[in-house]
């Protein structure tokens, strides 16, 4: 079974600008690619490195914040709904302009049910301006350990809040990594929330580098999850040991 990839260029080629990390990702033999926070390159210079490519964009995520006071993400920080609807607001226009398919809203770190309703609401705003230009939200619980304090920790209030929403354009960016780095099963929470899930991203566990070593056996896990039925893009999201290019070794032999 061969597999469709795609280069998340938020950790790989990062030493190149973005239009040349697309390059490079279309010459690794990748069949997309996905970004983090792509905001400060003309959109029309990573759009015609894309169509010269022939790869598409998967997706892009919100605006952090002010990085520099310990902001990652806004939208379910209570009194901030008017940052968190810019940066949605930004997303979402920058994601139509070089044809991304969907964009990842980043909930931010709090807690409580304040920071829950706040979410939710911010959610059905995003969902309701992305549908008219063809755009899937994501929302994407993180790991306790990279991130703590984030608001979003695991599938289940991910689901949950996705159902309160009552917007049938918001899905689950399924982390592998996350879920392993969690200490849960992936193929279980696979199982348990796969109608949810819009994207699926992977990386080793426990140090987030390479696919093909760590405690996860990827190329038992991936298949499975594309012969149960998930028929998406798998987002290389790791962090290399060295170079991109050195790391490469999985793709050719997943291939």
């Amino acid at each position: 079974m061969k597999l469709p990839f795609s280069a998340n260029l938020g950790f790989l080629w990062t030493e190149l600008v973005l239009p040349d990390a697309v390059r490079a990702a279309a010459k690794a033999g990748f069949e997309a690619v996905e970004l983090h926070w792509p905001y400060a390159v003309e959109p029309s210079l990573l759009g015609h490195a894309l169509a010269e490519s022939g790869l598409p964009v998967l997706g892009l995520n919100t605006s952090r914040g002010n990085v520099d006071a310990g902001d990652f993400g806004l939208s379910a920080l209570p009194g901030r709904e008017k940052e968190a609807r810019a940066a949605i607001d930004q997303a979402i226009a920058y994601a139509t302009a070089i044809g991304a398919t969907a964009v990842h809203v980043m909930a931010g770190k709090t807690d409580g049910l304040a920071a829950r309703d706040t979410f939710t609401a911010n959610l059905r705003y995003a969902a309701d301006q992305a549908r008219t230009a063809g755009i899937t939200i994501l929302l994407e619980p993180l790991n306790h350990h990279d991130v703590p304090g984030y608001f979003l920790v695991d599938n289940a209030t991910a689901a949950a809040i996705i159902e309160a929403t009552g917007r049938d354009n918001i899905r689950i960016m399924f982390d592998c990594y996350h879920v392993g780095r969690s200490g849960k099963s992936i193929l279980e929470e696979f199982d348990t929330y796969r109608q949810f899930i819009g994207h699926i991203q992977f990386a080793a566990v426990p140090d987030r580098g390479e696919p093909d070593t760590g405690e996860v056996d990827y190329a038992s896990v991936l298949p499975k999850m594309a012969e149960a039925g998930y028929a998406g893009y798998f987002g290389a999201e790791y962090k290399p040991r060295r170079s991109t290019d050195e790391g490469l070794g999985w793709l050719a032999a997943w291939r």
